[in-house]
């Protein structure tokens, strides 16, 4: 009785929304790639460098965007792998949001991309299934983030049902003469152990991401928000204003206080009182490439705030090691395979457990119908 309890709630944990779970299994898998897919489907944006040549400053790069168009308002710079190109985020007259595709090493503007990027997509596609945001929220983001609660519980469950399971490890059994039903369910046990690993893996950062929705749903700051520039440092009416130190000078001033600094994502200053707002990776593999956080005040050149991994809050240091654990970025590409080989294997999990539950649902309908009934339906079939 107690075994039947725990099989029906393992069914009932995964299998009723079966298909949105598969589907963010799915995307997420692919949304592992996207890097990759990006290079492999648009020429434009990959980064070749057959004279292999060092990489330029990110500073010169924005100089021959401003170059190639005068009145161009230069936002944000952001970085990825080698193979692709810098992304250079701008608007112009005629463009009210164009992103400029800049192979790092020539300098060569190779594309102006005015859409959605394929990058964006998918994560946007895995992330909240593109539903809207609104006042801080999606309700897409809590749909997917939730998911992270119907995988641990399938897990638990699963664990409770299948006796022994570590033998799984040691002696894996696939019976392939005894018939569809048996060998899905082979399948599904096998995949399941195997997997145990990252399903935990998955089920704790879904986790996480729920909580940071509701963070941000309540309005509650993980991370502080980049300081202003005080209105006394503010060039004064009547006075000569003095020159705002350049992108150029603001990159040194990252890489005197952090000379391993990768910056991956920076901010122009968007106002007079807004900082340089420069966030990259440094040496440490688990944190993402957010992870070291510069504010630089444009007017003096002071550096105003500066977060690391070293004093991080807690809060903090699992928001950034959130994002390469669930996406396995931690090792490169190798760690990239074995992250979309699991999201495979645990996309046919859902598959299979739906049709091991669809099966039995429908077995056990028949057997509930009474013999007058069977009989009616006879009857009526003779009719």
């Amino acid at each position: 009785m107690r075994q039947r309890f725990w099989f029906r709630l393992h069914g009932w944990f995964s299998l009723p929304i079966w298909l949105i779970f598969c589907f963010v299994c799915i995307t997420g898998t692919i949304a592992v790639f996207s890097h990759e897919l990006t290079w492999l489907t648009n020429p434009d944006a990959r980064a070749n460098n057959p004279d292999n040549l060092p990489a330029k400053p990110v500073a010169e790069l924005v100089e021959r965007v401003e170059q190639a168009y005068p009145s161009a308002d230069v936002g944000t710079v952001i970085t990825f792998e080698p193979y692709l190109v810098n992304a250079i985020v701008f608007t112009d007259a005629d463009k009210p949001f164009a992103i400029a595709y800049v192979n790092q090493y020539s300098g060569e503007i190779q594309q102006i991309n005015q859409g959605i990027t394929f990058i964006n997509f998918m994560r946007s596609l895995h992330g909240w299934l593109l539903f809207p945001w609104q006042s801080g929220y999606s309700v897409g983001y809590y749909l997917v983030s939730a998911m992270s609660i119907v995988m641990l519980g399938a897990l638990v469950t699963g664990l409770i049902i299948y006796k022994r399971f570590w033998r799984s490890f040691t002696r894996p059994k696939v019976r392939v003469n005894q018939g569809r039903k048996t060998l899905l369910t082979d399948l599904h046990r096998l995949a399941g152990v195997w997997s145990i690993w990252f399903l935990m893996l998955m089920s704790l950062t879904g986790l996480w991401y729920l909580v940071q929705q509701i963070f941000w749903h309540a309005d509650i700051d993980i991370e502080p928000h980049t300081p202003l520039v005080e209105a006394r440092q503010l060039p004064q009416a009547g006075q000569q204003a003095p020159a705002m130190i350049s992108f150029s000078e603001a990159m040194d001033i990252a890489h005197k206080h952090y000379p391993d600094f990768n910056g991956a994502y920076l901010m122009m200053p968007e106002h007079n009182r807004d900082m340089y707002k420069l966030m990259g990776g440094g040496d440490h593999i688990f944190y993402d490439q957010y992870s070291y956080r510069l504010a630089i005040n444009p007017w003096t050149g002071e550096l105003e705030e500066a977060i690391e991994p070293a004093n991080m809050t807690a809060l903090q240091t699992i928001q950034h090691i959130a994002d390469p654990l669930h996406y396995g970025t931690i090792g490169g590409i190798w760690t990239k395979v074995i992250w979309f080989i699991f999201g495979l294997i645990l996309s046919g999990m859902s598959i299979t457990g739906f049709m091991i539950w669809g099966s039995r649902t429908v077995r056990a309908a028949r057997q509930r119908r009474s013999p007058a009934e069977q009989q009616g339906t006879l009857a009526e079939g003779a009719h």
